[in-house]
């Protein structure tokens, strides 16, 4: 009983897609071009969107004005694009995260070039939707809490702030619009405070560290070598050798004056042990007996 009120159902659904339908009624470009003739605007112009012409049997008919369809340009895609609450948040987010890498790497580079892009991007975008100022704010606090850890080397409690403000941030990042709920999906705040977390926590202290750490091996070439004491070495301080400045430790016996030339004797870690050129203080230590 119930099949056969389904086909009845389905039969009746049929009939009325086969149907012929006119469009009689139904809003419509053309019935929108017919509407606008004789319509003044406000600089006192008539629209005339309706011209009169003959047909082949000699009967008068009302033809509209052709109506050509133009698609945006390449700048008011990409603005148009931008514009979306999640494309708009995660420019604005990776374009931080590149400009902060940028600051702790040598030079300009690609990174930074392309951080300003996303930044500048992501703000147009901030700027066309209806944002909150203080999610805006709390977004910028937390990129500079990340910052202060990051140079140091190491995730601390200001990694923490920052989590904690930027999860905040782009929760109540959007103002909800009537009927419509501006908030990114689950799927990209996953993606960007996950992303945020793994380049705070891991990527960008393991860069800096490598990035400012000083070689361990390969030094001994500089073993014998010569050097001028940036300050006063007593018994530790600042030696320059080559171009690179290195700490120095010297005999508490024979200080080194600022500007006085020197010698590495030994290297004790990212330490030089380094002696005046004259006047070295000797270690009767290790004095070998004279010959007979």
């Amino acid at each position: 009983m119930i099949s056969a009120a389904r086909r009845r159902a389905h039969a009746s659904a049929r009939s009325r897609l086969t149907t012929d339908t006119t469009d009689e009624g139904v809003p419509g470009v053309r019935n929108m071009i017919l509407a606008m003739d004789g319509v003044t605007t406000d600089d006192g112009l008539v629209l005339r969107t309706v011209a009169d012409e003959l047909d082949d049997n000699g009967n008068a008919q009302k033809v509209s004005t052709l109506v050509r369809f133009s698609e945006l340009g390449l700048l008011e895609e990409l603005l148009h694009t931008v514009a979306s609450p999640p494309m708009a948040y995660l420019l604005f987010v990776i374009g931080c995260c590149l400009l902060i890498f940028e600051l702790f790497t040598a030079g300009v580079g690609v990174a930074g070039f392309v951080g300003a892009v996303c930044a500048i991007l992501g703000c147009y975008g901030l700027a066309a939707l209806p944002t909150r100022p203080a999610a805006i704010v709390m977004l910028v606090l937390a990129m500079i809490a990340f910052a202060i850890d990051v140079q140091v080397g190491v995730p601390r409690l200001w990694t923490g702030i920052g989590i904690t403000l930027f999860v905040l941030a782009s929760w109540f990042l959007y103002e909800p619009l009537p009927g419509t709920e501006l908030r990114p999906g689950w799927i990209t705040l996953v993606a960007a405070i996950g992303g945020v977390m793994l380049t705070f926590i891991v990527g960008m202290p393991s860069m800096v560290r490598t990035r400012f750490a000083t070689p361990t091996i390969g030094r001994e070439w500089m073993i014998g070598g010569t050097g001028i004491a940036v300050n006063s070495i007593d018994p530790d301080g600042i030696a320059q050798v080559g171009e690179a400045k290195w700490r120095a430790r010297t005999n508490r016996a024979t200080p080194i004056a600022a500007g006085v030339e020197l010698r590495v004797v030994a290297i004790d870690g990212v330490t030089l042990q380094v002696e005046p050129i004259e006047g070295a203080a000797r270690d009767y230590r290790d004095r070998r007996p004279k010959e007979s």
